[in-house]
């Protein structure tokens, strides 16, 4: 169940860095509630998960998961360049996040 939570709090993540760029400096009102609500409940799981899990791994894999997912849906959805390098990078990422999934005790 912790890895369900941090997996949760991860994708959170990735959708209150996203929320980030519509709050416009926290100027608007609706995508900045959204944002703090996100970012709020991100850091409820992850405070969550870590109950049962390592804080070094499940912490890289919050991060981990928000950065891969930040950059994925900045190429799809906001138009960042999407080169391969890039792409190559972050598919290390997410290797690397599984690793510390399967070795973690």
């Amino acid at each position: 169940m912790a890895w369900l939570l941090l997996i949760i709090a991860g994708l959170l993540e990735t959708g209150w860095a996203i929320g980030l760029k519509y709050t416009d400096g926290f100027t608007r009102p609706i995508p900045s509630l959204l944002t703090a609500v996100g970012l709020a409940l991100s850091m409820l799981l992850l405070s969550l998960a870590v109950r049962d899990l390592p804080i070094g791994t499940a912490y890289a894999v919050w991060v981990g998961i928000g950065a891969a997912g930040t950059a994925i849906l900045g190429m799809l959805i906001l138009g960042e360049p999407a080169s391969p390098a890039r792409i190559l990078f972050l598919i290390l990422l997410i290797v690397s996040l599984v690793g510390l999934k399967m070795t973690a005790a």
